[in-house]
């Protein structure tokens, strides 16, 4: 939100802008149709949709995707249609998912459409009149009172008593007086407009008249609905999965190119070449990549609902694992969104029940608009009245500041003050040192230890009422204004919203596991700062709105890192927090529940919520948790980091040991007088070590790979396909060797014995990869064992059967199978020591130590 848009209100009244000119009589029927053609209708912006054929064409133009598609027509082109079948359905699943989500923010923006009201009264040719919503035009005198809701932004220009909640803008937990008036250039901020209001907030109480300054889009909460509307920017996990498909787009490309040129050179037969060259294609695509990531997050979804959290994007569940940075808002979500009364004490700060009795007289007696205070204090404790009734009242009034009711118990009659402490204390001539009984007299000395005691308990983070009384005679009549004065002062009730329950321990165990806390509010500092010392969180820097306002993107990037409190903040700033805190390279969590948290929903790279949020916010979040304690929140990361692990074993085994085996297909052409593996042969490999896998979503992950956040890292895949890869080209090799020289192998024994060969390694190399540590140690999940070693022995007795002789095979003789074996033990071994050097090099340079 541009400083211009925040700040219209310090405009001043004398000089309007013209399109806002009017007069006390409103705008003529004329000037008013004029102006809604000029402005346009009172909606938000109506975003120009493409058609429901493009949005979800678009959705094919990810490089993975692209690389599917052409791997599943080539199977189609070689008779494999079974092959066909399974890549095409398994792409337009996953593309299709993508473009469910897609309508999600225009469904929170539509959410918002709705949130607004329907009617309002403006005055139109000097008569009030009903309009709806839509046809409200800049200048317009819009009339209000209280249980209406604003519909547009605009000034003040008359007022009484009028009161106004707008948390679901700003996050302040307390109504908010509004009233007409010219404010000082350096009220720039939402929160200080007391001049303004603004659209979709509500009137509590009082009345009100309105010049409307802003329609629509224009709007704070317009902005907020367009901001919503906008297609998010890719998440963390988008990113990585597109560099995923770059890479192995250009490795594909490489190899065929390759495969292409060389039997080319060696004038081997054209279409053979060809066939040759984009199975190589189809052996070298991670066809099952969209189905272990579905599988994997399903499987998550559905345990993350057993731990009461509702996942609505899928992808998020591995957002939430990636996540090292975790906003919140501060109300509703670490405090429990309901004034407590936490403190009654006396003038010198002691405890005090006659505080806490006279208090909840004044609000018991009370007969006007209960204030979430008055509701704290009668919830607080249960005080029996007695004889005690009410005589009459002075109601709560926004120049005084104070509501007085005076009672009656039938042997005396008091007077009971409850208000703004400065204007309380200023009211009293005596205040209570120890009891009813010890009043001392207000002195110079006095005053200044009685404001010491107020302004601590504000700069603590409490709301302060002052709590005053006098005795009347037993006849007085009437309570009026003139009667609040020499009245003795008997203390301070001291109100909070308190932090949950499970907050701090919850907040700490994410700490634990690599997440960073940073609390972004709309509440004041001196708040904040106390409710970040009840959940025991350090605070490392604090920025505020004014501060975010005079920094640009850069600035604010830096600023970002090191501070962990953002308070006073407008939803536009929000957003631009969370963006600088991606810019910088962190995987960012929001965890929000108001309207004013909706665009930081929709820009972190997992939105959270809860299931009392507004709606607005349940539309934008990606995950919604139905439990109010945070511990699930840490539980869902915990998952999060589990789906991970498994989506990045499939990834590590695709582009290391069938990387290598394609590679060492790609050479073999360089020296071998026939292919070294027929076009259905490669596909056949490719669909063996695919149902091989197929059970990796449901493995186990090691624990080391869910205390720390992790990203899919591209040149962590690419450094460890460069490790790996090669020790299965240098295996592959080796038969080549033993089959051509030891076996003197013709053309389909060479074929047959690598066929069994590359994936008898292929497969058995899962019990290696899937693991950071010793594989005898960490066991697999049973259905894995099962169905790897069920391919093993399916390459081995496929030779020997008569669907062998269809797919070219004949029998190796059973010197072959010894070697076989032998070289397998071989090749895990240097596979399980060059793991573990790898891993030790990673670990030693992401800790900036030497690699030993």
């Amino acid at each position: 939100m541009s400083n211009e848009k925040q700040s219209w209100w310090l405009t001043p009244l004398s000089e309007p802008q013209a399109e806002q000119a009017t007069d006390a009589a409103g705008l003529s029927s004329v000037e008013a149709k004029r102006r809604l053609e000029q402005f346009g209708p009172n909606l938000f912006r109506e975003r120009k949709e493409k058609s429901l054929v493009l949005q979800y064409l678009t959705r094919f133009k990810n490089p993975l995707v692209i690389i599917l598609l052409v791997a599943s027509s080539v199977s189609a082109f070689t008779g494999e249609v079974t092959n066909f079948i399974i890549i095409s359905c398994i792409v337009l699943l996953s593309v299709t998912l993508d473009f469910v989500q897609e309508h999600r923010a225009n469904a929170a923006a539509e959410k918002l459409r709705q949130s607004v009201s329907v009617q309002t009264k403006v005055l139109r040719d000097g008569k009030p009149l009903e309009i709806p919503v839509a046809d409200v035009v800049p200048g317009d005198l819009v009339v209000l009172s209280a249980g209406d809701m604003i519909p547009a932004d605009g000034r003040v220009i008359e007022s009484n008593d009028f009161f106004v909640k707008q948390s679901l803008l700003t996050g302040e937990p307390y109504p908010v007086e509004k009233k007409p008036g010219e404010l000082p250039e350096t009220a720039t901020e939402l929160q200080e407009a007391t001049n303004a209001v603004f659209m979709g907030t509500s009137v509590v109480s009082g009345s009100a008249q309105m010049q409307v300054v802003k329609t629509g889009a224009d709007t704070s909460i317009g902005e907020i609905a367009d901001s919503i509307s906008r297609p998010a920017e890719p998440t963390s996990f988008e990113i990585g999965t597109r560099r995923f498909g770059v890479l192995i787009m250009r490795l594909t490309i490489l190899m065929v190119m390759f495969a292409l040129l060389v039997n080319t050179y060696f004038d081997k037969p054209w279409l053979e070449s060809f066939l040759f060259a984009v199975a190589l294609a189809v052996g070298l695509t991670p066809e099952l990549l969209p189905m272990v990531i579905s599988v994997t997050l399903s499987r998550g979804a559905m345990r993350m609902a057993k731990k009461h959290m509702i996942v609505k994007r899928l992808t998020a569940i591995q957002d939430l694992g990636s996540m090292d940075v975790l906003c919140t808002d501060k109300t509703g979500t670490l405090t429990e969104a309901k004034i407590r009364l936490e403190k009654h004490v006396d003038a010198s700060g002691k405890p005090s029940e006659r505080v806490l009795e006279l208090a909840y007289f004044n609000s018991f007696f009370e007969t006007g608009l209960k204030s979430p205070l008055d509701e704290a204090i009668l919830d607080h404790q249960h005080i029996d009245i007695g004889k005690w009734k009410k005589v009459d009242e002075v109601p709560f009034d926004f120049e005084r500041r104070r509501v007085s009711v005076l009672i009656d118990d039938g042997e005396k009659r008091w007077l009971v003050v409850k208000g703004s402490p400065d204007e309380i204390v200023g009211l009293c001539t005596h205040y209570e040192a120890e009891g009813v009984d010890n009043q001392r007299a207000v002195d110079a000395a006095a005053l200044a230890l009685i404001h010491a005691q107020y302004h601590a308990l504000e700069e603590e983070g409490y709301r302060a009422l002052g709590i005053a009384w006098r005795q009347v005679a037993q006849d007085h009549p009437h309570a009026v204004v003139s009667d609040e004065s020499e009245l003795v002062l008997t203390g301070f009730a001291a109100f909070l919203d308190p932090p949950k329950e499970s907050a701090a321990s919850a907040l700490a165990a994410l700490a634990r596991v690599g997440v960073a806390i940073k609390i972004v509010t709309g509440d004041s500092d001196l708040v904040t700062r106390h409710v970040c010392a009840e959940l025991k969180i350090p605070v490392t820097g604090v920025l505020t709105g004014k501060e975010i306002v005079l920094l640009d993107d850069y600035a604010l990037q830096a600023q970002a890192e090191t501070a962990n409190l953002f308070c006073r903040v407008n939803p536009a700033q929000k957003d631009r927090v969370i963006l600088a805190l991606r810019a910088r390279g962190h995987v960012v969590g929001y965890l929000g529940d108001g309207i004013n948290d909706a665009p930081s929903l929709h820009s972190a790279d997992v939105g959270l919520s809860v299931d009392s949020a507004v709606d607005v916010a349940k539309e934008a979040a990606d995950i919604i948790l139905l439990k109010h304690d945070l511990h699930v929140l840490h539980a869902g990361v915990l998952e999060g980091r589990r789906t991970f692990g498994n989506i990045m074993k499939y990834i590590m085994m695709g582009t290391s040991s069938n990387f290598g085996n394609m590679f060492s297909m790609a050479g073999a052409a360089l020296f071998l007088p026939f292919l070294p593996m027929l076009p259905t042969q490669i596909l056949l490999n490719n669909i063996l070590y695919d149902i091989s896998e197929i059970p990796i979503p449901l493995d186990k992950v090691d624990s080391v790979d869910i205390h720390a956040p992790r990203v899919l890292d591209m040149i962590f895949v690419r450094n460890f396909m460069l490790v790996i890869g090669p020790i299965s080209s240098i295996f592959d090799f080796l038969i080549f060797y033993v089959m051509l020289t030891v076996l003197q192998a013709d053309e389909k024994l060479f074929q047959t014995g690598w066929f069994v060969e590359s994936l008898c390694t292929q497969v058995l190399v899962i019990f290696i990869i899937r693991t950071r540590g010793n594989p005898l140690k960490s066991r697999a999940h049973p259905l894995l064992t099962v169905t790897s070693l069920t391919v093993v022995a399916i390459a081995v007795l496929l030779p020997f059967s008569p669907i062998g002789t269809y797919f070219g095979f004949v029998p190796p003789p059973v010197k072959f199978y010894f070697i076989l074996g032998a070289m397998l033990i071989v090749y895990l071994a240097a596979v399980e020591l060059a793991k573990q050097g790898f891993y030790r090099w990673a670990v030693a340079k992401k800790s900036g130590q030497k690699p030993a």
